[in-house]
């Protein structure tokens, strides 16, 4: 008996983005809990702490807070795929609800390669979001990161 194949129809985020910096930074500011807290969140969400444990297996989280610190937001994952400088596969989910009910698994990679005059390309997408309401959601916090890590970078 055949069965049909699973379809997972989950969105999906993709980012491409150049900065003006040296990949080996880049991957730093990935990967080490005391950079990590200088640039992830948006501007009205920041980080506040974060863990890495970077090894495959290894688990890693963040906590955001909002700008007024009367709220707070924990993201955790696991480490799936590591590659120095070059790639970072992890899973992500909120705790607790976020946006749109109760949080789901998914998955973030983050590919780092050299760009002409020293900056690096990151190709960076967030995988299996619960809903077109996630995709929103996450892309406003993700394009805000990215534009407070390029702001620390500078």
């Amino acid at each position: 008996m055949a069965t049909d194949p699973i379809v997972d129809d989950r969105p999906t985020l993709h980012i491409r983005r150049l900065f003006d910096a040296p990949r080996a930074l880049l991957w730093a500011a990935w990967t080490r809990p005391e950079m990590i807290v200088r640039w992830l969140g948006p501007v009205e969400w920041p980080a506040v702490s974060a863990t890495s444990d970077l090894r495959v297996g290894g688990r890693w989280s963040a906590t955001l807070e909002s700008a007024d610190g009367s709220r707070s937001l924990r993201q955790h994952g696991v480490y799936l795929e590591i590659v120095p400088e070059e790639r970072l596969i992890f899973t992500f989910r909120w705790e607790g609800d976020h946006e749109d009910g109760a949080p789901v698994d998914t998955q973030v990679t983050v590919a780092l390669d050299d760009a002409p005059g020293g900056r690096t390309r990151l190709d960076f997408t967030h995988a299996e979001l619960k809903s077109a309401q996630s995709l929103a959601g996450h892309r406003h916090g993700w394009e805000s990161s990215f534009g407070r890590l390029d702001a620390w970078l500078a």
